[in-house]
């Protein structure tokens, strides 16, 4: 159980999640330890009068990628645990 528990985490690992935000003004990409991996900013929502609505897009994309880890991780656990007839 503990090797394949570190096996589904490598694999994680190694999987990279991308997300965007704001119509594809921000993406983020996010491994499976939840490390930011890289951020792609259009230019057209590079406003110097209005720094708020850049930063509210980023954080939006990261809490995403964030998010969609946690549910694949969740499943990948959900599927190795099933097939443990007694555990849960």
């Amino acid at each position: 159980m503990q090797a394949k528990m570190a096996r589904l985490e490598d694999d994680l690992a190694r999987e990279e999640f991308e997300v965007s935000s704001g119509g594809g003004a921000v993406t983020v990409r996010m491994n499976g330890h939840k490390q930011l991996v890289s951020v792609k900013i259009d230019a057209e929502v590079l406003d110097p009068q209005d720094p708020s609505v850049l930063e509210d897009l980023v954080v939006a994309a990261v809490n995403e990628a964030g998010r969609k880890v946690e549910e694949t991780m969740q499943g990948k656990v959900g599927s190795m645990a099933s097939g443990l007839p007694g555990l849960f």
